[in-house]
């Protein structure tokens, strides 16, 4: 931890970094602990509408009638409203960045709307009102499940065939703040043939997602269709690739793992929605020692706090192995911050350097849970003691965002999203 540090912004980004300096008058105090922004590398914005709805005793599918029911309740207006309350709680929590994994193209009766990316550019303006970037990773969705029928609500969620989806993504601009990458739902919703089209689509500059090995019946049921393992079946496709983000990757195989190191791939860590859905806990110590970066995700939003996240990760892989210290705190603030950034298509942030884009966060040190702060640790306060609680300041491009703990461009944000949930859950 360096004391006394200066950080001069011009237009959008660092131009200088200074340290052992003292405050200029002219200057703003961050008083605490100042990182670079934390990226959330998945979210579906729309599943904060479950929160506390869904905890109760019942399995993964029982969870997912639930989320298909708030996703047939919304449209464009509704989705704007939610989003924006969800990025403002993000923005809050400290999170300059979100990797939206998004699938909710048509109305609720699967038929376009008028402009067919409405609910792109609904997700997209909710993050610009709510002051963080987001990548729009604008999801494939074509079947039901290896080749099966879509049903309910499910229907709202795909493009007919893989050329409407590359009709229709290809005419998306999400704008101003905001940048497009491409996302494979899984290889349970993609057939091998039209996750080639996906991936030759993302090879031209963006970035791709896909959810991948969640479940050990999602591994059974593609062994089944197609004789290999979910990873297998990307590779094959060309999708496993440096641009590659696979989200979860909870039942990977040793071959699979060995796979996305070779291809210099990204896994994409959720512990605290992977706790919650009691999908596992992933291999995220091999993935490491094979060279894979690692990012983080809140997906279903049953917490949204990378600090979590990232101390998730490390105490996870302690309750599996019953051994510690499987990564630094330095590295877990790495897959919060600039790894996160780089699978979500913004190597330029997550870092505070001159010519980065100057998007950072300042964490109090004068609350119950960092008390006895030193700075020799403050890498380990941050990743295992500070919580979305203590952030206090947030900058994106050179602007607070939030101050002293409030919002500064969404009015009373929690009654906003309380409000915007009670609309359509």
């Amino acid at each position: 931890m360096a004391a006394g540090v200066l950080v001069e912004v011009v237009g959008d980004r660092f131009a200088a970094v200074t340290t052992d300096v003292a405050c200029p008058a002219d200057a703003v105090a961050l008083r605490g602990l100042t990182l670079p922004g934390l990226a959330n590398a998945h979210s579906h914005a729309f599943h904060r509408a479950l929160r506390a709805r869904t905890h109760t005793p019942g399995d993964f599918f029982g969870w997912r009638e639930a989320m298909y029911s708030v996703a047939a309740r919304l449209d464009p207006d509704s989705y704007l409203a939610l989003a924006r309350a969800v990025y403002a709680e993000m923005a809050l929590a400290g999170i300059t960045c979100v990797g939206e994994f998004h699938y909710l193209h048509r109305d609720p009766a699967g038929k376009p709307y008028a402009d067919p990316n409405a609910m792109g550019h609904a997700v997209a303006q909710a993050a610009r009102e709510a002051g963080i970037r987001i990548t729009v990773l604008d999801t494939c969705y074509l079947s039901g499940g290896f080749g099966a029928e879509l049903t309910g609500a499910q229907i709202r969620f795909s493009d007919g065939d893989i050329g409407g989806w590359l009709g229709r993504v290809s005419r998306f601009d999400p704008g101003a703040g905001a940048r497009l990458g491409a996302a494979v739902h899984s290889v349970r919703a993609v057939a091998p043939r039209d996750i080639e089209m996906v991936a030759e689509w993302a090879a031209r500059g963006a970035v791709l997602h896909a959810h991948v090995s969640e479940q050990p019946a999602e591994n059974a049921g593609c062994l089944a269709a197609y004789g290999r393992t979910p990873s297998q079946v990307l590779h094959q496709a060309g999708a496993l690739a440096s641009n590659l983000t696979a989200v979860h990757g909870t039942h990977l195989s040793a071959e699979d793992i060995a796979l996305y190191g070779l291809n210099r791939a990204t896994v994409c860590l959720c512990p605290t929605t992977e706790r919650d859905l009691a999908d596992g806990i992933g291999p995220g110590a091999a993935l490491a020692a094979a060279g894979v970066a690692l990012s983080l995700g809140s997906d279903s939003h049953a917490v949204i706090d990378l600090f979590e996240e990232a101390r998730g990760v490390e105490l996870d892989e302690r309750l599996r192995t019953e051994t510690r210290g499987h990564w630094s705190a330095a590295e877990l603030l790495e897959a919060a911050t600039a790894a996160g950034h780089a699978a979500l298509g913004w190597p330029e942030a997550g870092l505070i350097a001159p010519g980065a884009l100057a998007d950072f966060v300042t964490v109090a040190l004068d609350t119950p849970r960092l008390a006895g702060f030193q700075p020799a640790t403050a890498a380990e306060s941050a990743v295992f003691a500070a919580t979305s609680a203590d952030v206090r300041h947030v900058v994106v491009g050179g602007a607070f965002v939030v101050r002293d703990g409030a919002h500064q461009r969404v009015d009373d944000a929690p009654a906003a999203l309380h409000r915007a949930i009670l609309a359509v859950a």
